[in-house]
């Protein structure tokens, strides 16, 4: 099971989209992917859980994110295969992890933690909470944003990841983004 978490090895620059529920991050992921003219990885996890909520009516629960994130693994190692320089991840391990720890208290699988932490990305785009709540079947937390976030930023601090925060309106943020990714890509030599 193990190897179903770990990422292929990929000679690409790899961008994951990262923060609280309902902050823009496949609006963002799908305007970055066609301005870079590359793929994106979508979150496995929605697809999984829309498909359990509409089966059973049931939420995500502790045994599910295993699943979730082999899921992920598995599609981000596909796509990294079809990606040009950039692969833009709607969200990574990490964020599975986030998740994991704020919904059953404290607790990550010991696995899922140890690929969350090993698997390598260039830079995280931190989406702000500024943009307005919309909630769907699987959103359940519109009086958390703020907790949620800070938690987010801590967690991207305590691993010393490279990130940056992105606040403002759709244009404001591609703009944001792709400068930054302008400037790794520039420094890749890519």
């Amino acid at each position: 099971m193990e190897e179903k978490l770990k990422q292929e090895p990929a000679d690409i620059v790899k961008i994951v989209l990262f923060g609280p529920e309902s902050t823009g991050k496949t609006t963002l992921s799908e305007q970055l992917a066609r301005h870079y003219r590359t793929v994106w990885v979508p979150e496995y996890a929605r697809e999984y859980l829309q498909e359990k909520w509409n089966n059973e009516r049931k939420t995500c629960e502790p045994k599910d994110l295993l699943p979730i994130a082999e899921g992920q693994m598995r599609l981000e190692n596909k796509l990294s295969k079809k990606a040009t320089d950039l692969l833009i991840c709607d969200t990574d391990l990490l964020e599975t992890k986030v998740y994991s720890e704020a919904y059953y208290v404290g607790h990550c699988d010991s696995i899922l933690e140890k690929y969350a932490l090993q698997n390598e990305y260039e830079l995280y785009l931190l989406t702000y909470i500024d943009v307005p709540w919309i909630g769907d079947d699987l959103r359940d937390k519109p009086h958390e944003r703020e907790r949620m976030f800070q938690y987010f930023r801590a967690t991207l601090e305590k691993y010393h990841r490279n990130f940056v925060i992105l606040k403002g309106d759709k244009k404001k943020r591609l703009a944001t983004a792709v400068g930054h990714i302008d400037a790794l890509l520039k420094l890749k030599g890519t």
